[in-house]
């Protein structure tokens, strides 16, 4: 019989627990008694077999299991995308320094000394919990931006994909121009929610088929800074604010909303409005057919002229599309 003391009538969190049933037993009731749900597991493929099965907030494995040790169980749940961002703890018999390190190079996000103290373990499981649980709300939140582009780019068909494919240029180039990590990431999100802003927009203005008079297009500029408003809480959008606000931005200062010069348009920002203009030649539109990529990058030069866009960049993601033609549509073949 499952002993557990609910907090408001739900548990603090749902803990993996895989050790020897002599070490497991006590730890298991502690965690009951304090009011966290406990799943359990002998050894390493059961552990495996609960993390793949189910949502678990921490798992707590013990380095000497049967079958697979706990560094490996770490090691095959950080390789999953199903499970790379559930916290594990490797519980060992006073560790040594090189256990440590492989702990560290298995993933684990903390470890733990047998025998496990009482106050180090609740503390431990509090934080890591804790972290889980903001983690999963962010990534709840980055999803509604995407589901609320998706819905704004499926009142137009034409711009069907349009999102995505900006998304994937944009990474593919900043990769290619060998951008950290977390500049890929911020292209990644701001290539999907980009547009984000225009569900400001009325939608006679979005999908007028012609021209806009100049109070429409004062209120399609808006969409730039909307769009910051809405995710400028998310403290992970940090990177990813820049991208949106000045995707619209030219070289020359005539673009929008700031009227930036030059370098001073953040380079993920030129990165993604490259990637922009792009797909937005090579796709049909109610006023004309997609281009070739033949014929956008000879329109987007063009504007290079004008000195709207940064030259460097789109040499590059004509580069890119020639050696990676899987990037692009059947009907922009390089």
């Amino acid at each position: 019989m499952e002993l557990i003391v609910l907090q408001h009538g739900m548990p603090l969190g749902t803990i993996l627990l895989a050790d020897d049933e002599e070490i497991r037993k006590p730890l298991e009731y502690l965690l009951r008694l304090q009011g966290y749900r406990v799943l359990t597991a002998d050894d390493g493929p059961q552990a495996l077999s609960v993390l793949e099965g189910q949502p678990v907030d921490l798992a707590l494995l013990g380095v000497g299991m049967p079958q697979e040790s706990g560094f490996s169980v770490c090691r095959a749940a950080k390789a999953s995308p199903a499970t790379r961002l559930v916290p594990m703890v490797l519980m060992m018999q006073l560790g040594t320094a090189q256990d440590r390190i492989r702990a560290i190079e298995a993933g684990a996000d903390d470890f733990l000394n047998k025998p496990v103290r009482k106050e180090e373990l609740l503390a431990r499981v509090k934080s890591l919990v804790r972290l889980k649980r903001t983690g999963d709300e962010l990534g709840s939140a980055e999803m509604v931006l995407f589901a609320l582009a998706g819905t704004i780019e499926a009142k137009d068909p034409y711009t069907e994909g349009h999102c995505d494919r900006v998304s994937r240029y944009s990474v593919a180039l900043a990769e290619q121009l060998g951008l950290h990590d977390d500049q890929c990431a911020a292209l990644r999100s701001g290539g999907m929610i980009h547009d984000v802003g225009k569900v400001a927009v009325p939608d006679q203005i979005l999908l007028k088929p012609g021209p806009l008079d100049p109070e429409e297009r004062r209120l399609m500029e808006t969409h730039t800074c909307v769009c910051e408003q809405i995710c400028a809480p998310l403290k992970f959008f940090r990177n990813v604010l820049p991208i949106i606000r000045s995707h619209h931005e030219r070289q020359n200062g005539s673009g929008y909303p700031d009227h930036l010069v030059g370098e001073q348009v953040p380079l993920t920002a030129r990165i993604l409005q490259v990637a922009d203009i792009y797909d937005a030649l090579t796709t049909d539109r109610p006023y004309r057919k997609a281009m070739t990529a033949k014929q956008a990058f000879a329109t987007v030069r063009e504007e290079v002229a004008r000195g709207w866009w940064d030259g460097t960049l789109v040499d590059e993601l004509e580069n890119l599309l020639k050696t990676s033609p899987e990037l692009s549509p059947a009907s922009a073949a390089v």
